[in-house]
């Protein structure tokens, strides 16, 4: 979608949304291209080291089997389907055939457990779940009463029906819906400060939304020859619209890898071997990457590399110049609104701490709390107005939530920043309390109130302390119930309760136990006090 151009300038002058009134999200990277040339559209290395290769008219003919099957089942415009499924095809195929029948995909992530599954399952109303062997044993008594269709890709099973005879018996043509751009096509959970996570509801133009910001940090994707991959699950809205849909949508190829741990030199050799040219790495993944002895023998030399998540500083840049042949981009955003802000080696040179400037097409600025925009040098909130074909609807059933987030025409994006003079943003931190963990965003609401659920808890707050590899480490402040004598063995019991009921990368790394937790003059946790304690030793 970027024009060409041989400067930021120049590109970002002659920039102009493309954005028709009528946009269907699996037309568009899917039917489009399958026009019997059985141009490929994904590449999947199996568990057992097996290629399988998918082309655009097989992804056409797989979705349009599924749409058929979920219409057969009564599943139709507007109602949520849940894809609780790895990076393999069967995620794909569910994402498109949803947004074909004009229904809305609802992205979970497979090591959630059974709470965090269910919340989010029973706030959405999701009619339908695609979803593995994996998958069902952990909706297995789960009390969902709006869910009437659980499709599982590993056969049948209690409750559940088997994906591949359901779409077996369905047709393989299917006539997409004709959605308005602006019609909702996917929810995406993400976690705040406080309560629950919310469900940020994305229309189908995000998907345009996101392309110059994936071009971008890319260093002007598409080109001839490229192909994709990242180890960041399809769930998030990094693997799903940084990679995966952005990609299908340029008639790229991309790389799928069901990578159950992240294995740095797995990773080498794979970009090596299949001749990964674009890669979307975390920076945690980074971090890892770097701790791997003589790098450069594998032979992985892709032709841009993006991370997001924080600042990239000089000596991780260097590393990735003599490590990849090519200048590690960073970029920014967030689930409601993201790629807004990226930096581009083959346009600018990089520049250590800074994270880039607005992708053409977002306007974006520091502001204050009122929404007035702050001179250069002056730190405040980076905000992005609206409208933007990349920003979310709203907030799923939270009209107060999503009012909230808004400061006039600006979207509020809780993290504190400054714009210098050329427009380069600066991340300076968050005045919230999300904790930056390992790659993704955690919510400790959430968290807090599975350890309260634990008898021997009276109350818990939970903080992200500096963490060398991780960014920050999940940290539980715990204040036990009366009668309850605290050690390693209840400390354990504590974080198996929340990786057996949550999910594994929120478990706490660190419980500390306290007599009290500071608290505001309306109870409220004081998260800001007890991370300044703990990192200096005080707790």
């Amino acid at each position: 979608m970027l024009p060409r151009g041989d400067s930021y300038e120049a590109i970002r002058a002659a920039f102009r949304w493309q954005v028709p009134e009528r946009f269907n999200i699996a037309a568009a990277c899917c039917d489009r291209w399958a026009d019997g040339s059985g141009r490929p559209a994904l590449l999947h290395l199996r568990t057992d080291g097996a290629m399988e290769r998918i082309s655009f008219d097989a992804l056409r003919a797989e979705s349009n089997r599924l749409a058929n099957a979920l219409t057969a089942h009564g599943i139709g415009p507007g109602d949520r389907i849940g894809v609780l499924l790895p990076q393999v095809p069967a995620a794909a195929i569910a994402h498109l055939a949803a947004y074909k029948l004009g229904a809305i995909a609802v992205p979970l992530f497979q090591l959630f457990q059974e709470q965090a599954l269910e919340y989010r399952l029973r706030d959405c109303g999701a009619a339908a779940l695609v979803t593995d062997a994996v998958g069902l044993a952990k909706i297995a008594g789960l009390d969902l009463p709006a869910l009437r269709l659980v499709l599982s890709a590993d056969g049948a099973g209690p409750g559940a029906l088997d994906l591949r005879a359901e779409m077996a018996r369905a047709s393989d043509a299917f006539a997409t819906r004709d959605t308005a751009a602006d019609d909702p096509a996917v929810i995406i959970y993400t976690s705040g400060t406080t309560g629950a996570p919310k469900g940020a509801l994305h229309a189908h133009r995000v998907l345009l939304g996101h392309l110059p910001g994936v071009e971008m940090p890319q260093d002007l994707f598409p080109q001839p020859g490229d192909l994709f991959w990242t180890p960041a699950d399809w769930a998030w809205i990094g693997g799903l619209f940084d990679v995966l849909l952005p990609s299908l949508y340029h008639g790229v190829p991309v790389l799928a890898h069901r990578m159950a741990k992240f294995d740095p030199e797995f990773a080498y050799r794979l970009m090596a071997e299949h001749g990964v040219r674009n890669a979307f790495l975390p920076p945690t993944a980074l971090k890892m990457l770097r701790l791997v002895p003589d790098p450069t023998r594998f032979g992985a030399r892709p032709r841009s590399i993006g991370s997001g998540g924080e600042t990239l500083g000089a000596e991780l840049l260097d590393w990735g110049r003599a490590t990849f042949g090519c200048t590690i981009n960073e970029f920014y955003g967030q689930t409601e609104c993201n790629l807004v802000v990226s930096s581009c080696a083959a346009l600018m040179p990089a520049r250590p701490g800074w994270m880039g400037r607005a992708v053409p097409g977002h306007e974006v600025a520091v502001v204050d709390a009122e929404g007035r925009v702050l001179p250069p040098g002056q730190q405040g909130t980076i905000a992005i107005r609206r409208p933007d074909p990349v920003m979310f609807l709203g907030y799923w059933n939270s009209p107060e939530e999503t009012a909230a987030k808004f400061a006039g025409d600006w979207l509020l994006t809780g993290d504190q920043g400054e714009q210098d003079e050329a427009g380069w943003f600066r991340f300076v931190g968050r005045d919230d309390d999300v904790i930056t963990s390992a790659g993704y965003r955690i919510g400790p609401g959430e968290i807090e109130d599975c350890l309260a659920a634990h008898p021997a808890v009276a109350m818990a707050a939970v903080i992200g302390l500096p963490d060398p590899l991780r960014t920050e480490a999940v940290t539980a402040i715990v204040v036990p119930a009366p009668g309850v004598a605290t050690d390693e063995a209840l400390a354990r019991s504590l974080q198996d309760h929340v990786k057996t009921r949550l999910a594994a990368h929120v478990y706490p790394r660190a419980v500390h136990f306290a007599d009290a937790l500071p608290l505001t003059a309306t109870g409220k946790v004081m998260r800001g006090e007890l991370r300044r304690r703990y990192t200096k030793g005080e707790g």
